[in-house]
């Protein structure tokens, strides 16, 4: 017969402990209006976005 493995069931607690906690944080940061602590992260492998131009600009003959 195999033996518990205690370590195993502790490591997950603790990962689900964690888990409840960070998210808890996010929703009493989400409830207070402030930025989380989620930042948006930008993939340095995809090129930087480049503003559509506007109406606006193009009738007052700005250059591309």
């Amino acid at each position: 017969m195999a033996t518990p493995n205690y370590g195993y069931e502790k490591r997950q607690k603790e990962l689900a402990k964690r888990r409840k906690k960070e998210d808890k944080l996010k929703a009493k940061a989400e409830r207070k209006g402030e930025p989380g602590q989620e930042e948006e992260v930008v993939n340095p492998m995809l090129p930087p976005s480049v503003p559509a131009a506007t109406p606006a600009d193009e009738a007052e003959g700005k250059p591309d």
